[in-house]
This record gives structure tokens, C-alpha cells and sequence, in this order.
């Protein structure tokens, strides 16, 4: 560990590697794993533990009090995983005691500058936020998701494995799995053809197809859609119809919207 103009209180655990930039505050409660890089001006505050392998850019804030009046615990904290890369001026707070302690970020992902992870979010894998994006409170983010610039999204909102949410657009309903949303309030406009590409097989890329016109083009109610879904093999299929049968915010769609 390289120490430089750093406040490092006692009690801190720094692993094997890491190296701490000029001006850092390191909290006495922090715990940093090995090999991670801290730029100047960052603060690690509250029961933060740090994985393997991360980055975390300058004058960014990470495991600060929560953003909620109810809560006054010593027991809340962050969690961020492996070989994430963290952006300048990112803004991440600890959990609350009624939203399960502890704010979680997994592995693998990507947050550029200007990040706000509001307190309980619980993010999984290999996900992008870029520039300017928020979530708010308790927000469950799936893995391989993609935050467009200056993303927006409400607390208590889901997202799916592998959806993306464009440039700008404001979430305030559960975004399905594989699908994109767009606009203020943010609409369901068809299907992330990228990650489809990318992750599934050609055969699942039809089953999902298949499935999103049942759901969301053809004329039938949501509830019809979802019975003739449910009895269907293919796996990504039940996927999409179990996250849409147990939404509490609802699904963002207008049929008549979506042609694809």
C-alpha cells in the first residue's frame, strides 16, 4: 500500500496492493480488499467493504449516511464486489435498517462520472451506468443492464437481466428482462437487440421474440398474454413471464407504441 496525504483512521483495513490517492478520507470501519486503485479526494466512509481489483475515481463519496430520516444505525453499510470501475464525483450511500442494511453493488460493473446509487439499491453483475445516471432508493438492477446518460430511476423499481434504459428516460415502473425503455416516463419501445445478440442463442433470440409480441403487440390482455406465456418451454421465456406476473409497479407499455 502506497500512503499519500491521506486520512487513514485507525482501524481501517487496507489489502495488499491497493494504493490510496493524495487527500482520501478512509474511515475507521472501511475495509479495502487487494490490488484496487483510490484516486485523490475520495471518500470511504461507514461499514464499506471494498472487493478485489476495483477502481474509484476522484472525489467520489462511497458508504455515506444513507439519504433517509428514519434512519440512525451504526450497523448499515455498502458492499461492492470485484473489479468494478468507478467514475469521478460518484455518490453512493449505505443501507437502511427497514431496506435490509447493507447497499450491494456486484461484480464487474461499469459506473462512470457522476453516478448517484441511492441507499438498499441492490445491482448484480457486468452492468453500465454511464454519465450523470441515478437510481433511487431500494432499486433492484439485474446483470448486464445498461443505464443510458442521465438515466433516471424511482425507488423501488426492478430491472431485469439484460434491459437497458436510453438517454434521459425517467423509470418509474419494473423494466421486464431483455427489454428497452425510452422517454419521460420511460415506455417499454422494444426489445435490447445487443444483449440478445450477445448473450442468448439464435433460438432463444426467437422464443424472446415470440414472447415479446404475445406481451406487448398483439391485442390480447396482459392477463391472456401472461397464461399462454407461462405454459411455454423455453426458459427465457418463463423468465420474462415470472419477473411480469410478480411486478408490484407495473410494466411501463402502451400497445399501440410498440411494433417491433
Amino acid at each position: 500500500m502506497i500512503e499519500s496525504k491521506a486520512i487513514i483512521e485507525a482501524g481501517a483495513t487496507i489489502g495488499e496492493g491497493s494504493t490510496i490517492g493524495d487527500y482520501c478520507f478512509i474511515g475507521k470501519h472501511v475495509v479495502i480488499g487487494k490490488n484496487n486503485i483510490i484516486g485523490s479526494h475520495v471518500i470511504l466512509d461507514g461499514n464499506t467493504t471494498i472487493g478485489d481489483n476495483n477502481s474509484i475515481d476522484t472525489h467520489s463519496v462511497l458508504g455515506t449516511a444513507p439519504q433517509d430520516i428514519r434512519t440512525n444505525s451504526d450497523k448499515v453499510g455498502l458492499l461492492i464486489g470485484d473489479n468494478n470501475r468507478i467514475g469521478s464525483h460518484t455518490f453512493i450511500t449505505a443501507g437502511t435498517e427497514h431496506g435490509g442494511l447493507t447497499t450491494t453493488v456486484g461484480d464487474n460493473n461499469q459506473l462512470e462520472d457522476g453516478i448517484h446509487i441511492g441507499h438498499d439499491v441492490q445491482m448484480a453483475n457486468h452492468c453500465v451506468m454511464q454519465e450523470d445516471a441515478a437510481l433511487g432508493g431500494h432499486v433492484i438492477v439485474g446483470e448486464h443492464v445498461i443505464f443510458g446518460k442521465d438515466a433516471a430511476v424511482h425507488q423501488f423499481v426492478e430491472i431485469g437481466n439484460f434491459a437497458s434504459l436510453a438517454d434521459g428516460a425517467a423509470l418509474t415502473q419494473d423494466l421486464p428482462p431483455y427489454c428497452t425503455a425510452e422517454g419521460n416516463r420511460a415506455k417499454i419501445t422494444g426489445l435490447h437487440q445487443a444483449s440478445l445478440d450477445k448473450y442468448l442463442s439464435a433460438e432463444e433470440v426467437t422464443d424472446i421474440k415470440k414472447a415479446y409480441i404475445q406481451l406487448f403487440t398483439n391485442a390480447s390482455p396482459k392477463e391472456q398474454a401472461l397464461s399462454a406465456l407461462q405454459i411455454q418451454q423455453p426458459t427465457v421465456c418463463k423468465i420474462l413471464y415470472r419477473f411480469i406476473a410478480d411486478s408490484k409497479r407495473g410494466i411501463p407499455f402502451k400497445r399501440k407504441n410498440n411494433a417491433k
